[in-house]
């Protein structure tokens, strides 16, 4: 098995936003907050299926761009997974979306596109990388914590509007300084 990562360009462009980034949800992080600390311990919720929808954008824009980009990820030649990053207003590194196929997962795909966040970070003289998820995304938020990143916010409301749903906003947070 080889694991190949290119930096988005004309050629590759086609295969962004088309792993299948469906995941299970049967798990939840249940937070607490003690002397400024969070953590969590984690209780089985009714399992579903989660699929994100396709955003509105103009990826063709990441392409040499100094501020943005996309890594594109395949495994012996195969679509395998995405991350893609902006430069943010705080001096992170922002994943806008990281993704690994369905079919992929747990071949170490998602661990090399976060180190693909934290190279390119550090070569912008950013203070780290910073993303969002949910409370229900364990198999995410495992994954985030076994690359070194940190547990710093979350957010109990940002999701209310969408009424489906009770997830809670989870910020991770991976320091460079």
């Amino acid at each position: 098995m080889v694991i190949r990562v290119e930096e988005v360009h004309e050629d590759n462009l086609k295969d962004v936003c088309k792993a299948d980034g469906k995941y299970i949800i049967n798990k939840k992080l249940d937070l607490h907050v003690e002397n400024n600390k969070i953590t969590y311990t984690i209780s089985d919720i009714p399992q579903t299926e989660k699929r994100y929808k396709e955003d509105d954008i103009d990826y063709r824009t990441y392409i040499d761009n100094p501020d943005k980009t996309i890594y594109v990820a395949y495994i012996d030649g195969a679509l395998a997974g995405q991350i893609i990053l902006r430069k943010n207003w705080n001096n992170y590194a922002y994943i806008e979306d990281i993704r690994v196929d369905s079919t992929c997962r747990r071949q170490g795909v998602g661990k090399i596109l976060l180190k693909c966040a934290k190279d390119w970070a550090r070569t912008k003289g950013l203070a780290g990388v910073m993303l969002e998820t949910q409370n229900n995304n364990v198999a995410a938020c495992s994954l985030y914590e076994s690359c070194g990143f940190v547990l710093g916010g979350f957010d109990t409301h940002l999701y209310k509007g969408l009424k489906e749903t009770d997830e809670i906003a989870l910020y991770w947070y991976y320091l460079l300084t």
